[in-house]
């Protein structure tokens, strides 16, 4: 199972969707009004075990069976409290501020540059596509819930269901992947049942 095909959307999402660098920049686009959440909860379930990378769980009877769970989260860091000397280190190495632009996420935003990252990462088009991207809430924090395709060479076709949860400092997103013949559709609607935030 292609290392890439589990886990590419995550650093995907967080070099490309939550960071954004502007020279100068002073302000976060992200709504004043967000919720801090400390963290995203689901309930894993049976017949999924703890891969070999962080926040990654397999099928048990990988690699016959290739779904997979990933979770991860992205801190803005907007909430530490800095000296008044690292401020000034801050201001004086000249790097730019991060602006969280989390919530201007949109559907022709993540084709492309997921798109883009699976077309390098393979070397040809894998005719990344996404069926639906739909505005949520959970427990009162916006987000998106993603559904998309695409089939590598030689490989079968991959379906992956992809929630981002925002917060005021935390931007938490769970993906969920399946092969063509996987029959796990039934399992991945618990799963979806049972996430929280809080």
């Amino acid at each position: 199972m292609n290392k890439i095909v589990r886990g590419i959307i995550s650093a995907v999402l967080c070099a490309t969707f939550f960071l954004n660098y502007g020279a100068g920049a002073d302000r976060v686009f992200a709504e004043n009004d967000l919720k801090t959440a400390i963290s995203c909860y689901f309930v894993i379930p049976g017949g999924f075990v703890k891969g070999q990378e962080k926040g990654v769980f397999v099928n048990e009877n990988a690699p016959m069976e290739s779904s997979t769970i990933r979770y991860s989260y992205y801190d803005n860091g907007r909430d530490k409290v800095l000296t008044n000397r690292e401020k000034q280190a801050i201001e004086d190495s000249g790097v730019a501020e991060i602006i969280d632009e989390s919530l201007n996420l949109t559907k022709d935003m993540y084709q492309n540059t997921v798109a883009a990252a699976y077309t390098k990462e393979y070397g040809s088009d894998v005719g990344f596509s996404v069926e639906s991207f739909d505005k949520i809430k959970v427990d009162g924090y916006p987000g998106f819930k993603i559904k998309s395709n695409f089939k590598a060479p030689d490989e079968e076709r991959i379906y992956q269901t992809t929630f981002i949860i925002i917060s005021k400092y935390r931007v938490f997103t769970l993906s969920l992947q399946r092969a063509e013949d996987d029959d796990c559709e039934d399992v991945f609607e618990q799963i979806e049942a049972t996430i929280h935030v809080r």
